[in-house]
């Protein structure tokens, strides 16, 4: 007997499980990827509903300043990220923005400081399976132009660039970093060339904007520093801000 369909599991299907149609979320998604900085966008919504909690993900559409915003916890790596991503393609949103988190590459990018993506390396595991080896992973140029003015607005300096998505946390080495730097490449994470070739295929607009945890090259460890969470605060309030600028307000 061969299997009845071409794809097990499709994004639709899911919709279908957590009782969404599409048109149902909002123009604008912005995803991060833990809980808690998934609350700290709720908490900037005006009048946000619970579109659906399913699979350790959770969704709200809420308005800001008159936009309406849906935020959902995107998971912290590729597989994950790249169904969530899939899931608000599918719902129909036209711009998504993620907010995380990822490592420098570049003696001068600091603790703290954020990293706007151009495009990504791909070295997740999740993205062969969707585009060729060829393919060219790249972010959106107007959602980027957005949050880089809005950064600005807000008198925030980031860095921008290209970084390398992996897997493998604890395989960072020192050719792979190398060859990374030789290319450019300015932080490393587990996310972005995921969740930007999915919208890239759905023809949805995708950018993100990322705080810097640590620095591979000088080896500091900021994940538990104040200053990693302070522009943690910051990201959010730029993500928003340029759903404002992208609306014309």
């Amino acid at each position: 007997m061969e299997m009845k369909k071409d794809v097990h599991l499709s994004a639709q299907d899911l919709l279908e499980m957590v009782q969404m149609k599409p048109g149902a979320i909002g123009d604008y998604t912005i995803i991060p990827g833990p809980r808690e900085r998934l609350e700290a966008v709720i908490a900037k919504l005006d009048n946000p509903a619970e579109d659906f909690s399913y699979m350790e993900h959770t969704m709200y559409t809420g308005s800001y300043k008159g936009t309406q915003v849906t935020a959902v916890n995107g998971g912290l790596y590729s597989p994950q990220s790249a169904i969530m991503g899939e899931v608000v393609c599918a719902a129909e949103t036209k711009h998504i923005i993620r907010t995380g988190s990822c490592g420098a590459l570049c003696e001068e990018i600091s603790i703290g400081d954020l990293v706007i993506v151009t495009g990504a390396v791909r070295g997740d595991g999740t993205t062969p399976y969707y585009v060729p080896s060829n393919f060219s992973t790249v972010s959106d140029v107007g959602v980027t132009t957005a949050l880089l003015n809005a950064a600005e607005e807000l008198g925030v300096k980031c860095h921008v660039g290209v970084v390398w998505t992996t897997d493998a946390l604890l395989k960072e080495t020192k050719e792979l970093v190398e060859e990374m730097r030789r290319l450019k490449v300015k932080a490393v994470d587990m996310v972005s060339s995921a969740l930007l070739t999915v919208a890239q295929l759905y023809g949805v607009k995708a950018g993100t904007i990322l705080a810097v945890s640590d620095n591979l090259i000088t080896g500091e460890l900021g994940f538990m520093d104040p200053k990693y969470y302070e522009t943690e605060e910051a990201m959010i309030e730029i993500a928003l801000k340029a759903v404002t600028l992208l609306e014309g307000k």
